[in-house]
């Protein structure tokens, strides 16, 4: 996910162990795979949150474990091995506001496999959840004039509000990978924001997005890069960017979201490796 927001402290370290509970108070289906769930939760009254991709992380408890909520998340860490701690699904709020203490998030629910999806589909008014965050480190910062964000569905909630929280004047393309043509769903546009709708058609996630990136060029003016999603995408789109274009670096915000084939404890587990055969693949291209 995100880097860690620079100024982060211990406390908020701590902070961020803690585990919320939120309540469901409004389910709306956007597509065939796509749910909106919208949440009340006083907790996160009269938080301060900057950016665009804040996300929590959702908690489900292992079967096998001999605890319930409420509980706290930090004791649970300490005191009970690994594979008791609860496996977390990390999503992007759709919305949020502090005032009121709501916030929207948007799941995939196609197939039975899984946590967080199944649980989705099955949501209903009154249902609970439990969280940890949240955390995030983006948005459309005023230096730049022109944005350029790309992502899959895992990506679109951080990229609508994105979209929402322009800069004055500023200026947005942004690309969306969908399944195919009747997998749109609500996305913000208005004056100054090109959406384009990229369908993967059976094609591997992440190719087509990368494709449509690499055929639309980089822009004339400044840019802020937002791209993030599926990790296999990033490879192609990194070396775009910062070897066939030379985009500084300070740029660019990307990051896997997710990996094919792997459930998010496999890939947060394998990410660091990942991310360092990257790096040294561009160090070997940087050299030649």
């Amino acid at each position: 996910m995100s880097k860690p927001a620079p100024g982060r402290t211990g406390n908020d370290k701590v902070k961020k162990r803690r585990a919320r509970e939120a309540t469901v108070t409004d389910v709306t289906r956007l597509t065939e795979d796509l749910v909106r769930i919208s949440f009340d939760c006083p907790g996160i009254r009269g938080e301060e949150l900057p950016h665009t991709d804040h996300y929590i992380k959702l908690l489900f408890v292992p079967e096998e474990a001999d605890y319930a909520w409420p509980f706290d998340l930090g004791e649970i860490r300490d005191n009970y091995p690994r594979h008791l701690h609860p496996v977390t699904r990390t999503y992007t709020f759709r919305r949020v506001d502090t005032e009121t203490g709501t916030f929207e998030v948007d799941f995939v629910t196609h197939g039975a496999a899984g946590l967080a999806g199944p649980w989705a589909k099955q949501a209903k008014v009154g249902d609970t959840i439990i969280f940890g965050g949240p955390g995030g480190a983006w948005h459309p910062e005023a230096d730049y004039g022109h944005f350029v964000l790309v992502g899959d569905e895992s990506a679109a909630p951080a990229i609508a509000a994105a979209i929402e929280n322009l800069p004055a004047g500023a200026t947005a393309a942004a690309y969306v990978e969908v399944a195919d043509e009747n997998s749109h769903f609500e996305m913000p546009t208005g004056d100054g924001v090109e959406l384009t709708w990229v369908h993967r058609d059976g094609a591997t996630h992440g190719h087509q997005l990368s494709e449509a990136v690499r055929a639309a060029g980089i822009p004339e003016q400044r840019t802020s890069w937002f791209v993030h999603g599926v990790a296999e995408m990033l490879k192609e789109v990194r070396r775009f960017l910062f070897f066939d274009n030379e985009v500084d670096k300070k740029d660019v915000s990307i990051s896997g979201y997710w990996r094919i084939g792997m459930t998010e404890d496999q890939w947060q587990a394998s990410k660091r490796d990942f991310n360092a055969e990257i790096e040294a693949e561009e160090e070997r291209l940087a050299v030649k």
